[in-house]
């Protein structure tokens, strides 16, 4: 409607202007065709239908829902049954034939296209909600037993069929955020509850693999980032929630290494990910977000393992079933066992296709990244498994959380990259002032401390941006020069000939040429 408004005033500013002789009626008529003022009437009253049918299908709703409240307790389970089906199925194939439909009819306008979309795609969201409220009456009416777990789970799964089905970006977030859901609410009845093996626990226990392998391929499909980035959010966050591997001496009974796979496997999955590994995709999509992620698991292990705590044996007091430890050695294996598989294969898929002569800067690039991986699997291994190395390991990451901060800063700098510069500096920041917070200092140091790193942070910044803002200036003056213009050096009459002022030797050939014409 705000934008029907504004192509209402731009019409009637157009026929102000060819009135008034600012511009022809040919500039009018062209103006009109771009903008499409024959459509606007069209367009407005499709969209005051569109409210009409959202009004109308809320009240329809609204009215069903009294008249099956009303009569609910005395129809029998089958016609129960029927009516919360067919009323799913309705709700399904209506969102989906008006959803479907724009893009078999080819002669209408964008505008309607885009309407009728949006509200099958409305239907279909719907129509999933419509899917959970079905599957708890159905429980309820069979008398089926359940936890609030398995429901999320089973109403995630079903959406997930329905987006990869569909292909939308709606419906795959929907999906992740319901399995994410039934995850936290089964992963806490998986520590408090019995050693009963079900669907739904073997889910919550395997959760860090189906996030990688259910949300990857839909991000695809989709040709989402937004699916893609949160696959990879539930993946990392199952991963640690279920091995646990900080404090490092907490769980150094269980496996010694598992601590060193966790903490290193989202990195490496990450940063050695290629969308060419899948058969069908000819494209890098997501590879630059892989990697910019891959980076953010590298400062929160550098961060975490930076703090004294995490490297001594903290007593959480767990009331643990022996049934219960014994999945947790051994079903977190599996998941391990397959996803470093996957790391592995990545990393040799990756160095496989860098057939091209790799300049120095890349391969210092890889040298720094297998040296953070190397530090991240050997010195806990080397805690937990041989000796207790805790000062020795505090300062190693201190060292390789500045390295990072120093790596970003300097990228930013080179690339003139504002967002790599501004994380660097305050990655920094953050691990100053972390140890100054976490070591018993005195109020007066803290003080002086913070003033310090503010007013680093304020000098750095307006630094940056007066560099940024003076190498933007100066690229774009020199472009202007070395074009070879005809104003500056590039004419034949000042630059002594053509040829001088557009010479491929010298960008500025033009400009001598002019001073000593001079």
């Amino acid at each position: 409607m705000i934008f029907n408004n504004f192509l209402q005033k731009l019409r009637q500013e157009a026929q102000r202007w060819r009135d008034e002789g600012i511009i022809s009626s040919s500039q009018y008529d062209q103006i009109a065709k771009r903008h499409q003022f024959n459509n606007i009437e069209e367009s407005t009253r499709e969209s005051f239908g569109a409210i009409a049918i959202v009004i109308g299908g809320l009240l329809l709703g609204l009215g069903l829902m009294t008249l099956v409240g009303a009569n609910w307790q005395g129809w029998s389970r089958e016609v129960k049954f029927i009516l919360l089906m067919s009323l799913f199925l309705s709700t399904a194939i209506t969102g989906f034939l008006t959803w479907r439909e724009p893009t078999m009819i080819t002669n209408q306008g964008k505008k309607s296209q885009k309407g009728k979309r949006a509200i099958g795609e409305a239907l279909l969201i719907l129509s999933a909600f419509i899917l959970g409220a079905t599957l708890l009456l159905m429980a309820q009416i069979f008398n089926i037993s359940g936890s609030a777990s398995e429901l999320f789970l089973a109403w995630g799964f079903g959406v997930l069929v329905m987006a990869y089905s569909l292909s939308l970006n709606s419906l795959g977030i929907m999906a992740i955020v319901l399995i994410q859901i039934g995850y936290w609410i089964g992963i806490g009845d998986l520590w408090s509850g019995s050693g009963e093996v079900t669907w739904a626990r073997l889910a919550v226990r395997h959760m860090p693999l189906l996030s990688w392998l259910l949300f990857v391929p839909l991000a695809y499909i989709c040709r989402s980032r937004w699916i893609f980035g949160l696959g990879v959010v539930a993946f990392t966050v199952s991963l640690q929630y279920n091995l646990r591997p900080l404090p490092l001496l907490t769980f150094s009974d269980v496996v010694p290494w598992i601590a060193s796979f966790a903490l290193a496997l989202p990195a490496a999955l990450l940063w050695s990910y290629d969308d060419l590994l899948f058969p069908t995709v000819n494209y890098r999509l997501f590879q630059p977000l892989a990697r910019n992620l891959g980076l953010i698991c590298f400062g929160v292990v550098f961060y975490l393992l930076s703090f004294r705590w995490q490297w001594q044996a903290v007593d959480f007091s767990y009331s643990q079933s022996n049934n219960l430890s014994s999945v947790f050695r051994s079903l977190p294996i599996i998941d391990l066992g397959i996803l470093s598989g996957l790391a592995v294969l990545q990393s040799l898929f990756l160095i496989r296709h860098s057939n091209s002569p790799l300049r120095r800067e890349v391969f210092f690039t890889l040298g720094i990244i297998t040296t953070f991986l190397g530090f991240i699997l050997i010195t806990p291994f080397w805690h937990q498994a041989i000796t207790r190395i805790t000062e020795l390991g505090i300062f190693i990451f201190n060292v390789l959380l500045a390295i990072l901060a120093w790596g970003l800063v300097q990228e930013g700098l080179k690339l003139r990259n504002r967002t790599s510069f501004w994380c660097g500096m305050l990655l920094f920041t953050l691990q100053i002032i972390s140890r100054v917070l976490e070591y018993n200092t005195d109020v007066l140091f803290r003080a002086l401390v913070f003033g310090i790193c503010g007013y680093s942070l304020i000098a750095a910044g307006l630094w940056f941006e007066r560099r940024f803002t003076t190498s933007k200036t100066s690229n774009s003056g020199g472009s202007w020069n070395s074009g070879g213009s005809g104003n500056s050096g590039g004419s034949g009459n000042s630059g002594g000939s053509g040829n001088s002022g557009n010479s491929g030797n010298s960008g500025n050939s033009g400009n001598s040429g002019g001073s000593n014409k001079k």
